[in-house]
């Protein structure tokens, strides 16, 4: 009489396992490309980086390449000036930037937020900044600001509030300003875009109960409305302090750092001592501080604001 052969548990899990095996050699094959590409294009570069802020690589004097050890480093927090005088522009450009584009981008969020007529369209135009790029924004600005037939001026002096023309990406008084207002205006469609994403996932259940409860407009906005936004407003805020405090085009292509260092920010003074001064090895040690700083920023960012913890 014939019997049917059962396969054992233990061929059982010899075959179980050997699907496991072979699903995990299929992932990690299918990972390995980025995997790598990420290796090749950020992780070597940053390591690259590193490693010459502990050389003296300096085309113009190459007679004097070789190890640095810690020089570098000491001479930047030790002999320069213009180190600390980028550090402390860059600390006023980034809070300017963030804080207002902040502000303005809630405010462009629930306007959009509500229903009218030819929403699409409004929301493409106020969208517009976001999507062109740091050189061409530079430009439109570089010609509004032009002091005699730019039309910042024209306009200004249409409405009596101004008496001259005024050089503004030449004057002291006011190149750090002009420069901060044409970033901002670049930045808040940011800010509007993923606050408004997180507006569309609010209840109106929540709001037509507060309705009910007799809750005004500004109790609203802050026991509904701000709590939860808390986390996207963590995170764009995080992303807009690194990308504003590394930005570089939108400087250089309006005052190039000028007038007497007063737009210099420290991402600009590692640009002109790396490339217009070839001085690579005090450029990466520049550029291996200013990640250090971003990066102790961010690991206190995230752990004061509690992003990701459940309230």
């Amino acid at each position: 009489m014939d019997k049917s052969i059962k396969p054992s548990a233990t061929s059982r899990k010899s075959g179980k396992k050997s699907l496991l095996e072979r699903e995990d050699f299929l992932a990690y094959l299918f990972i390995a490309p980025p995997v790598l590409l990420i290796t090749i294009f950020l992780f070597y570069p940053v390591a690259n980086v590193f490693y010459h802020g502990f050389q003296h690589h300096n085309l113009m004097r190459p007679w004097v390449d070789g190890f640095a050890g810690f020089d570098n480093f000491v001479n930047i927090f030790t002999n320069d000036n213009v180190f600390r005088s980028s550090l402390v522009i860059s600390l006023q450009w980034v809070v300017a930037q963030v804080s207002l584009q902040l502000i303005f981008g809630m405010i462009v969020a629930l306007l959009l937020n509500n229903a009218f007529r030819l929403r699409g369209l409004v929301r493409t135009i106020m969208f517009y900044p976001w999507a062109i790029s740091g050189v061409l924004t530079a430009m439109m600005w570089n010609m509004m600001y032009q002091q005699h037939v730019g039309v910042i001026n024209a306009i200004l002096l249409d409405f009596g509030i101004i008496e001259s023309h005024i050089a503004w990406l030449a004057n002291p008084d006011f190149v750090l300003g002009s420069v901060i207002i044409a970033g901002v205006w670049r930045g808040i469609p940011f800010f509007a875009i993923m606050i408004l994403a997180r507006l569309q996932t609010i209840s109106a259940d929540i709001y037509e109960a507060s309705d009910v409860d007799g809750a005004s407009s500004i109790q609203k906005f802050v026991h509904i409305t701000l709590p939860h936004l808390k986390e996207s407003i963590v995170l764009a805020t995080l992303l807009r302090t690194v990308w504003e405090f590394n930005a570089v085009d939108l400087i250089m292509n309006l005052t190039n750092g000028g007038p007497a260092r007063l737009t210099t920010t420290l991402t600009m003074y590692i640009v002109n001592t790396a490339v217009t001064d070839q001085n690579f090895g005090y450029g990466s040690a520049l550029a291996t501080v200013s990640f250090i700083i971003l990066l102790l920023f961010a690991i206190i960012y995230l752990k004061a604001s509690k992003f990701g913890q459940e309230e």
